[in-house]
């Protein structure tokens, strides 16, 4: 093996084996500044949106506004789920900044399919938030909000709930965690209960309008 390699550098020359550790050094770099660019834009979707939440609430404070609604579930299982939320994005944050959580090496499809799933979900997380605009609130409002039905509206009742569940998809999918996936379950449950007793509430404030629109338009999709 040896000698092999010896005949090649020989027969290719000093400026030939010049040339082949450039490249290499070179693929290298490439490769590593793929890999921060991955972890970058991994890690700014989570933080903006919750500059975007947070910054949000501020605002309508300022408008005298309560972003804060009534859990429509039980309080405590409630704040639970949404603040698991919030781990569960650290948990790909982590990973893509090779804090390795996986218990079993991630294929590379499995993960582009994970990154995929991230950018849909925070976009439709962040679309339904600015869509909704005064009349986002987490929980059930504590007084009267208009009915959203047009815009990414016309599409799916919920797409800050679908963008949520797609963006813990990925996470499960780019660790390959069963913790993570078992927490996600929990999560996707929870939130799941969190929208029917929501619906419950909507067909109570708006009627026959909101049904209406239940018949025309799905869930999720």
């Amino acid at each position: 093996m040896v000698l092999i390699v010896f005949i090649y550098f020989y027969q290719i020359g000093f400026f030939g084996v010049l040339i082949n550790i450039c490249l290499f050094i070179n693929g290298h770099f490439m490769v590593r500044g793929l890999v921060v660019i991955e972890s970058i834009f991994v890690t700014l979707l989570p933080i903006l949106f919750l500059i975007v939440l947070f910054g949000g609430g501020e605002r309508f404070r300022r408008r005298n506004i309560d972003m804060e609604g009534e859990p429509p579930i039980d309080r405590t299982l409630f704040y639970i789920s949404k603040y698991s939320i919030i781990v569960l994005w650290g948990a790909m944050v982590l990973q893509s900044w090779s804090m390795n959580l996986s218990f079993i090496p991630v294929p590379g499809s499995l993960k582009w399919i994970s990154l995929c799933l991230w950018t849909l979900g925070f976009m439709l997380l962040f679309i339904g938030r600015f869509e909704l605009g005064s009349s986002f609130r987490i929980g059930s409002p504590k007084e009267n909000t208009s009915l959203k039905m047009d815009g990414i509206f016309r599409f799916t009742r919920d797409p800050m709930y679908l963008g949520v569940y797609l963006t813990l998809l990925a996470s499960v999918f780019y660790t390959l965690n069963p913790v993570i996936l078992l927490v996600s379950i929990f999560v996707i449950a929870v939130h799941h209960r969190i929208v029917l007793a929501e619906e419950e509430q909507m067909k109570k404030v708006f009627g026959e309008e909101y049904l209406d629109y239940c018949h025309r338009v799905r869930r999720y999709i």
